[in-house]
């Protein structure tokens, strides 16, 4: 179901470590198994807000990342998406607001009965690789997940991430550029086919590494919105928690 979105951001004093996560179809925050179906053109119009102040007793910067995913393989068992972000963050990474995301997978059920859902991928890749740059926004995430639908209980899904480690770094500067990804989502059926619940957590001591949740509204096949809630697993790198709402709509 769901795209992806970018991540909170580090102070300029720890502005190697500030992240993007060029947002390829997602749970609330990490990468799914999910891919875009051919021809379809997904926009992803996503907004994080800070709850509170940080330590200085200012606030961090809130996000907004605008983004187009589009699914371009004519196959049923293995799909491909490709994306591109346009991410803010009211500080000087500003001045390099592309990133770019792809996605290979296959779906459940499709390598052999019971087979789970397979995806490849990398998002945030960004602009600006010089070394010398105090606002570098190569990431270059890679990763692999699994996942399988389970009666009741919903869709697990499992994998593991590893990123730039000149970038993906903990608040004294040491490597914090892998972890691993998780995650539980489930239509809500009980209540309505349009309500949608997940959970998922990205790990790790970098920008990136957060633990959300939240739900998500279908108002149309083609448009829902989600709002959640996002709890980073390092706030002196990633900033202070943050409100969610994405808005994703297919044509």
């Amino acid at each position: 179901m769901k795209r992806l979105v970018i991540a909170a951001v580090a102070t300029l004093t720890l502005a190697a470590a500030t992240i993007a996560h060029a947002t390829p179809s997602t749970q609330i925050w990490i990468p799914s198994t999910d891919v875009q179906a051919f021809k379809t053109v997904h926009l992803g119009i996503d907004n994080y807000i800070r709850t509170s102040k940080n330590s200085a007793g200012t606030r961090d910067p809130n996000i907004f990342d605008a983004g187009l995913t589009a699914g371009v393989l004519p196959f049923e068992k293995v799909q491909m998406e490709v994306g591109i972000d346009y991410i803010t963050y009211a500080n000087a990474y500003d001045n390099y607001p592309l990133y770019f995301n792809a996605k290979l997978g296959t779906p459940e059920d499709s390598l052999f009965k019971y087979s789970p859902a397979l995806a490849i991928g990398g998002f945030g890749f960004g602009t600006n690789s010089k070394a010398s740059s105090p606002v570098r926004t190569d990431q270059n995430m890679v990763y692999a997940l699994a996942a399988r639908t389970l009666p009741v209980i919903g869709r697990i899904s499992a994998g593991y991430y590893t990123g730039n480690d000149k970038i993906l770094l903990d608040e004294n500067g040491k490597k914090a550029n892998d972890g691993v990804l998780l995650s539980l989502d489930r239509t809500m059926t009980e209540i309505s086919d349009k309500l949608w619940a997940a959970v998922d957590y990205q790990g790790g001591q970098n920008a990136n590494g957060a633990l959300s949740f939240g739900v998500s509204w279908a108002f149309t096949k083609d448009v829902s919105l989600i709002v959640g809630y996002d709890i980073w697993n390092n706030k002196k790198v990633a900033g202070q928690n943050t409100v969610t709402t994405q808005l994703d709509i297919n044509f």
